[in-house]
């Protein structure tokens, strides 16, 4: 009952993971230099997980700095990359339409790596939560760039897969989420910093404004939101957590229309409303055949008599057995409803 009273208060906060990653798109054009993804995509990712590994102060141990390895590279250094990589090539929001097909990626790979069979409530449930988002950001202007199309997808495919394997092998035994998420982060950020040296050279020169955006991506978009999101993949189900991808490209179109002046037209809103009632019915748990059996049996208050003594004295209204009925039977009529259940 505790767990069931707690489940929205998780809900809420792993939900404010992708709502603070909706804010990367503003702080990115109105902070930070311009063109240099990669370099972004490092000052994200190795501070913030160095800080917490600092903080948790736990390294991986046997077969989990190669799990580590698999994940940091799925879930930061290759989904950053690809991410930014796609939202400079494609017009628009189109990356965040490929983006939000997540939950349905999330649904295939659970059948594959978690043994879940998806329901057709899920599957409806995230193409709705997809229509939803395109009609929110989808400003298709021009050709669309095969390259960002192809980044788009391999970005959601590579969060998707982190998001399972993160179900699938859960934790080490006495390690929390600020450690997994610390691990995750640098190791991702060392897979991405000799590409960035690579591909953009040595870092720009920074101002305040660059120096204060990145520190808000490395500390809230980054180290606090991925701890929430790491922490609600262990307590959630994947589908679950996946639904509430979203919410990151909703709130990009909320700041874009309160802090950057740009206009919501009236399909964006329909939109908006249909992704957001999306991501709320997806968070519901399906009712089972155990819980339709339990809310059958809780309401009965009495208990049929079994034996032909019970019924003899439930005829005459004599009620239950004595106390000294009850010692010479050795058994008991206090049948309760927990009793039942087992």
């Amino acid at each position: 009952m505790a767990a069931n009273s707690n489940r929205p208060a998780l809900i809420a906060l792993t939900a404010l993971a992708p709502v603070s990653w909706g804010s990367t798109y503003a702080v990115t054009t109105e902070f930070l230099p311009a063109d240099r993804p990669l370099f972004t995509a490092v000052m994200r990712a190795l501070p913030a997980g160095l800080l917490l590994l600092a903080l948790a102060r736990v390294l991986p141990r046997g077969v989990w700095w190669g799990k580590a390895a698999v994940l940091g590279a799925l879930n930061i250094g290759a989904f950053f990359p690809l991410l930014f990589l796609s939202a400079y090539r494609l017009p628009g929001g189109m990356a965040a339409v490929v983006g939000s097909i997540g939950p349905l990626f999330v649904a295939g790979l659970s059948v594959l790596l978690l043994g879940d069979r998806p329901t057709l409530r899920t599957l409806l449930t995230g193409i709705a939560a997809a229509v939803g988002v395109s009609l929110v950001v989808l400003r298709a202007a021009g050709a669309l760039d095969l390259v960002g199309v192809l980044a788009a997808l391999a970005s959601t495919a590579s969060m998707s897969t982190g998001t399972v394997l993160t179900k699938r092998w859960g934790r080490p035994d006495g390690v929390g989420p600020l450690a997994l998420t610390a691990w995750q982060l640098t190791a991702g950020g060392l897979l991405i910093a000799p590409l960035a040296l690579l591909v953009e050279g040595a870092p720009p020169a920074l101002d305040g404004r660059a120096v204060g955006g990145y520190l808000y991506l490395a500390l809230a978009n980054t180290a606090v939101a991925y701890w929430l999101w790491f922490r609600g993949i262990g307590r959630l189900t994947a589908t679950q957590v996946t639904f509430l991808g979203p919410l990151s490209p909703l709130t990009a179109a909320v700041i874009g229309w309160a802090a950057l002046g740009q206009v919501l037209a009236p399909v964006q809103l329909a939109g908006m409303a249909l992704a957001f009632g999306a991501t709320v019915f997806g968070q519901l748990k399906p009712r089972t055949a155990v819980d339709e059996a339990r809310t059958a049996v809780e309401p009965r208050t009495a208990v049929e008599p079994r034996t032909a003594v019970e019924r003899s004295a439930a005829a005459d209204g004599s009620g239950s057995f004595s106390s000294s009925e009850r010692n010479a039977r050795k058994d008991s009529m206090d049948v309760t409803v927990p009793a039942l259940r087992r």
